[in-house]
Order: structure tokens, then C-alpha cells, then sequence
């Protein structure tokens, strides 16, 4: 028997509307700046009076007298008005996750208040996952949504190409901060006029075991087209890449232009030297990503990947 939900997962579109928060401390403080950035009007008060919350579309209490937290929950839910009251879940119609901002794209986190630490902890893992430039490509989808819709009407057909764009060289130009050269791949794969650009990963395995492989290695494995290598790589090494991706013996640089020419999005296992200059005489786009942590103290080199 599956386990109801006890909250519902929703995301409140609060821009230009009213919101209270009850309290003066930090706690208040940090929910009404929370507010204040998703575009709400924010009344704070030390005290409640029923008539703050004429017009609100949502209420918080935090470090407010305990009388003044049950009478704003009271009134507040009566007048079917969202209403959390910070660390007090029996007077709370909903509660406040823990949050991974990549504008647009937005990641909450919660565990129905049972474990708040929990949460913020699978937070930290979520975000060293998603690096800010996911939020990049989130917006520039929605710049180009029009777009898609007029040039892939059929719902089925738009979420296989998109699915292939957004994980492809499209992808992979945003992250490399190519924002520019990531809006024109991106109407070339839907007018289909021209092939999409591919892409390059020069990967460094370095000199440890696989699973000392930093997150923006296992990604950009995880979602080559090409997995191109020197003949004695590790085995253990391949097999962290994407199970159709295909794999080549490395040959010369010119079979990477030749590849990434093709619209493939290619990671090359321990580049050779003349990988990079050769890509970039060829105007292939292509970044060299560190595979594994400088150092065994080097945390911050997992999370910025």
C-alpha cells in the first residue's frame, strides 16, 4: 500500500501580491527576504492583528509571542489563507522546503517536516549536481518556447528533440558559457536547416580509481554521444559512461573535428596534446574538464562541478 502524501508539493506564484510575516527576529527576516525575491508585497509585524491579513495570499509567523502564532494560524486558515508557523507543524496549513535556486529552475526539498536536516542535507548533494549555468538553460528555453511550439507542434515529437537539446551540445555550450552560440544550436536543431554544432570534453582520468571521478566528469560521461579513449584505459573508467554512447580507440584529432563536425557530443578520455589547438583551429567549441579532485582535502572542487 503506498504511503500518502502528507503535504502537497506546490510552487505559489506570490509576485505583486500581499504577504505577512509575524515576527522580528532572523528567522523573520530570512522568510520575508525569501518573499520579498519571489516578487511579494511583505508586511512585517511584531504583533498580530486580525487585519493584517486582509488581502494576503500567504502568512508566516517566526519569532513571534506564542498567543500571536496560534491566533494568526487560527484566523489565517479560516479565512483559507496558506499559513506556516516556523517549527510549529501542527499550526501550519503548509511548510517551507528546503530550496535549490537556479532561476528558473527551482529544486524543493522536503520531508513533511519529519527530518528538516535531512532535507537540507539531500540540498547540499542536489545542489553540487545542478552548477548555476542549469538555471542558463532553463531561461533560454523559455526565451525560445514560442519558437518551439511553432516549430514542433506535435507534444510528442517536441519532448524527444527537446530532451536530445537539452542534453546535448546545446547543453554543453551553455555550461561552457557560450550563451550565444547555445541560442543559434538551439534553432538550428528545430528548424532542422542545419546540422547542430557538436561539442568536445577534453577529460583528464588522472591517476586514481573511477569512483574518485568529480560530478561534472560522471555528467558530461553520462551524456556523450562518443566516448573516444586511448586502448589501455581502465575498463572500470568506460563503464561510467552512458551505456549506448559509443566508444573509439583515439585515432588523431582531426576524428574529434570530425565528430563534433557531425553534431556528436564527444568526451575524449585523456587528451593529447594537440586535441585543444587543433578543436580550436576548427572553431569546434570544447572544455577540459578536471575528472578528479585536486587534492583529498579539495571538497569545494567537487561542488563547483
Amino acid at each position: 500500500m503506498v504511503r500518502p502524501m502528507r503535504f502537497l508539493p506546490i510552487f505559489l506564484d506570490v509576485r505583486g501580491r500581499r504577504a505577512l510575516v509575524l515576527g522580528t527576529g532572523e528567522a523573520a527576516l530570512r522568510k520575508a527576504d525569501a518573499l520579498t525575491r519571489a516578487g511579494a508585497v511583505v508586511t512585517i509585524a511584531p504583533v498580530f492583528d486580525p487585519a493584517l491579513l486582509r488581502g494576503c495570499a500567504i502568512a508566516i509567523g517566526a519569532d513571534a509571542p506564542a498567543c500571536c502564532m496560534a491566533e494568526l494560524s487560527a484566523v489565517a486558515q479560516a479565512a483559507g489563507i496558506p499559513v506556516n508557523v516556523v517549527d510549529q507543524p501542527a499550526l501550519c496549513s503548509f511548510i517551507t522546503p528546503s530550496v535549490i535556486d537556479r532561476d528558473p529552475l527551482v529544486v524543493a526539498v522536503g520531508t513533511g517536516g519529519a527530518a528538516p536536516v535531512l532535507a537540507r542535507l539531500v540540498r547540499a548533494r542536489i545542489e553540487a549536481l545542478l552548477p548555476p549555468a542549469w538555471g542558463r538553460l532553463a531561461a533560454l528555453a523559455d526565451s525560445l518556447k514560442e519558437e518551439i511550439r511553432a516549430a514542433l507542434p506535435d507534444v510528442a515529437q517536441r519532448r524527444r528533440v527537446l530532451e536530445r537539446v537539452l542534453t546535448g551540445p546545446v547543453a554543453a555550450q551553455v555550461f561552457a558559457g557560450n550563451d550565444d552560440g547555445a541560442r543559434v544550436a538551439f534553432r538550428a536543431a528545430l528548424t532542422g536547416t542545419e546540422k547542430a554544432p557538436g561539442f568536445v570534453y577534453l577529460v583528464d582520468p588522472g591517476p586514481g580509481p573511477p569512483d574518485l571521478l568529480t560530478l561534472r566528469a560522471h555528467r558530461v560521461m553520462g551524456e556523450a554521444d562518443v566516448i573516444v579513449h586511448d586502448a589501455d584505459i581502465s575498463p572500470a573508467l568506460l563503464d561510467m559512461a552512458r551505456r549506448d554512447a559509443e566508444r573509439e580507440v583515439a585515432t588523431t584529432p582531426a576524428r574529434l573535428v570530425e565528430l563534433a563536425q557531425a553534431g556528436r557530443l564527444v568526451v575524449r578520455l585523456g587528451p593529447a596534446p594537440g586535441d585543444a589547438p587543433a578543436l580550436a583551429n576548427a572553431g569546434v567549441g570544447s572544455e577540459r574538464v578536471s575528472a578528479q579532485p585536486l587534492g583529498p582535502c579539495s571538497t569545494s572542487a567537487i561542488a563547483d562541478r
